[in-house]
């Protein structure tokens, strides 16, 4: 039997199924436009004639969900385990499981952690969720494209993982486009500020006392946030400098901007001479 098919063939795809073309196992590929697959054919990929492959461990890595539905239709799963690393939300997710086990399949929810070029690379990882009997049976296979992750039963968590690590890359490789946009107009030069901007970022997740990702999930976890050296309402006023800074330079501001609302809204809360952490209350309680 076909170790894996591999459904849908675009970047990620592609070089999943490449991937696990290269660690020696027999793949099959199905995508909606069948002329995708040449390529990985003509590397020892077998066509798949329905996206329903010849194997049990089936691979989807497709724009959303609504594209499996698409895919599959009303063909059956009988038997299949159904490893979707597409984006969507939580809901989504837990509504395509049931999806799936009413076509008698099972469904392994995913997010993997690197882009294409990342993919079987050492520090690849992706969040898995669902059974974990079905994940375990298959994991040696999937361990190709990355370490495996099991983060519980519920189908939602591997998403929520995935955009939880997604919302740090995406607001801090902004804020970093802000601060060198912020450079520019005195002529620095991008490169002249990623040592400082490394140091940044190595910093917050480490152990140090710049090491905020640890500091604050004590803080979270505790309910208490010491702001006698560094009060909210003082982080306030500075990043309203940063704010009237881009703007003065003539820069975009609409996220440091609504960024400096929420801190405000927080100091006008009363809480304004807490530590930073103390900024979650207002953000589980818009």
């Amino acid at each position: 039997m076909t170790d894996v098919t591999v459904i849908g063939l675009g970047p990620m795809g592609a070089t999943m199924a490449e991937t696990f073309l290269k660690a020696g196992h027999d793949v099959a590929v199905w995508n909606r436009t069948a002329s995708r697959a040449e390529p990985l054919v003509a590397k020892g990929a077998r066509l798949a004639a329905t996206p329903v492959g010849p194997s049990e461990l089936l691979v989807v890595s497709q724009i959303g969900y609504q594209a499996m539905y698409d895919s599959f239709g009303d063909l059956r799963l009988d038997g299949k385990v159904v490893v979707n690393l597409s984006s969507g939300t939580p809901e989504e997710l837990r509504a395509a499981a049931r999806w799936v086990a009413g076509r008698g399949g099972v469904l392994i929810t995913g997010g993997i952690m690197v882009p294409p070029p990342g993919i079987g690379q050492p520090g690849a990882y992706t969040f898995y969720s669902g059974p974990k009997e079905a994940l375990d049976r298959h994991a040696e296979t999937l361990k190709a494209l990355s370490e495996v992750h099991h983060m519980g039963a519920d189908e939602g968590l591997a998403m929520l993982f995935y955009q939880a690590q997604l919302l740090i890359f995406w607001s801090s490789l902004t804020s970093y486009m802000h601060a060198v946009a912020l450079l520019g107009t005195a002529g620095v030069k991008p490169s002249e500020f990623v040592p400082y901007a490394q140091e940044t970022f190595t910093g917050l997740g480490g152990d140090g006392p710049m090491g905020f990702a640890k500091i604050l999930a004590e803080e979270i976890e505790a309910g208490v946030y010491p702001g006698e050296l560094n009060s909210l309402h003082m982080q306030a006023v500075g990043l309203g400098h940063a704010v009237h800074a881009l703007q003065d330079a003539g820069l975009e501001s609409t996220v440091p901007g609504a960024l400096r609302a929420l801190f405000e809204r927080a100091d006008a809360e009363g809480r304004g001479q807490e530590g930073l952490g103390t900024v979650i209350e207002s953000i589980r309680k818009p």
